[in-house]
């Protein structure tokens, strides 16, 4: 099982990613070891998730989510 996730940052930005571990993952971003976006951009919450049966149906849902403009990303979200 795969997870597709956005996180919102305090600074109301969005980050996208993939895990098969999402509490494991978001623990990493929150201590500031999940990756470069989130070392320097504080994690607030998971704000959407979805599950996928293999990594690369996840790999290709993440670059579809990122392709998109913040507002279809708010929409998703909603």
């Amino acid at each position: 099982m795969w997870f597709v996730y956005i996180l919102k940052c305090k600074d109301g930005s969005f980050y996208t990613g993939i895990t098969n571990d999402l509490k494991r993952r978001f623990s990493e971003h929150k201590d500031r070891k999940g990756g470069h976006y989130t070392n320097s951009h504080t994690v607030e919450r998971i704000a959407y998730f979805e599950k996928l049966k293999t990594k690369s149906a996840a790999l290709k849902r993440e670059h579809q989510i990122k392709s998109w403009r913040r507002e279809k990303k708010l929409n998703l979200i909603k």
